[in-house]
C-alpha cells in the first residue's frame, strides 16, 4: 500500500466480509484514500469490488476488521441506476432528488438548493439541457446528469460503481475527463468501481486491484501488460 501523507478520507483496516457464512468475498482488506485522491478500484466480476464500496458506503458491515470514513457527505451513483424509464422526467428534476434526503431535506427544495443544483448541472456540462427529459439524452449525458445527481448534495466524498456500463469508448472518455476536472474543481476525492477502467487510466492516482483481496496497490504505471485496456490508448 503506498505511503499517504494526505489526510485519510477512508480506512480499511484487516477487514473481511461474505454474503454466506464460510464463503469470505473479501479477506484480511486494508486500504486507505487520502483527501481528494482518485482512486480506481478494480479487477475481475465477483472478485469483491463492489462488495468493498458497499462496506465505505455503510451498506454492508465487515466479518472482522474494521471500515472509517471521515467524509460526512457522500455523493453516490450505484450500478446500474434506473431512472430513465418512460416518464418524462427532466435532468433538473432528476438532479433535484440528490439534494432531497441526502440533505436532510423533505418537501419543496428552498433557494439554495436550488441553486446547488443548478450549480450541478452546470459542473457536468448540461445547463443547456437542464429541462430536456432524461430519457431523450444520449447515455453519456445520462451518465453526466446522474453525476450531477450525485454532486447535488455538494460531497467531500465521490463515489461510482460500473459508471461505464453501456456507454460508448468516447463517451467514457469524456466521462474520464469530467472526473478529473471535478476532483481539480472541486477537491474532492472519488472512488471509481470498475472492471473496465481504461477510461481512466490516465487521470486516476492509483489503481486498486481487488480479487479476493487487494492484488495491486499503485500508480497505473506499475500495472500488469495483461491488466492494461486496448480500447482505450493514451499518449
Amino acid at each position: 500500500m503506498p505511503e499517504l501523507t494526505l489526510p485519510p478520507v477512508v480506512e480499511l483496516d484487516g477487514v473481511s466480509f461474505g454474503y454466506r457464512a464460510g464463503v469470505r468475498v473479501l479477506e484480511d482488506v486494508s486500504l486507505t484514500v487520502g483527501a481528494g485522491e482518485f482512486v480506481a478500484i478494480a479487477g475481475p466480476n465477483g472478485g469483491g469490488k463492489t462488495t468493498l464500496l458497499r462496506l465505505v458506503l455503510g451498506l454492508e458491515r465487515p466479518a472482522a476488521g474494521t471500515v472509517r470514513v471521515f467524509s460526512q457527505r457522500i455523493g453516490y451513483l450505484p450500478q446500474r441506476s434506473r431512472l430513465v424509464g418512460e416518464a418524462p422526467v427532466t435532468v433538473r428534476e432528476v438532479v433535484s432528488t440528490g439534494r432531497l434526503a441526502p440533505a436532510g431535506i423533505w418537501g419543496p427544495l428552498r433557494r439554495a438548493d436550488r441553486d446547488a443544483v443548478t450549480r450541478a448541472i452546470e459542473t457536468v456540462g448540461l445547463a443547456g439541457r437542464a429541462d430536456a427529459p432524461l430519457r431523450t439524452l444520449s447515455g453519456g449525458m445520462q451518465q453526466r446528469a446522474l453525476i450531477a445527481k450525485a454532486l447535488a448534495s455538494e460531497p467531500t466524498l465521490l463515489a461510482l460503481d460500473e459508471p461505464t456500463t453501456g456507454v460508448d469508448a468516447a463517451s467514457q472518455e469524456s466521462l474520464g475527463l469530467l472526473l478529473e476536472e471535478l476532483r481539480e474543481q472541486l477537491g474532492v476525492t472519488i472512488l471509481y468501481v470498475s472492471h473496465e477502467f481504461g477510461a481512466v487510466e490516465h487521470v486516476v492516482d492509483r489503481i486498486v486491484l481487488v480479487r479476493g483481496g487487494i492484488v495491486y496497490d499503485g500508480p497505473p504505471s506499475g500495472l500488469p501488460g495483461v491488466w492494461h485496456d486496448p480500447s482505450h490508448h493514451h499518449a
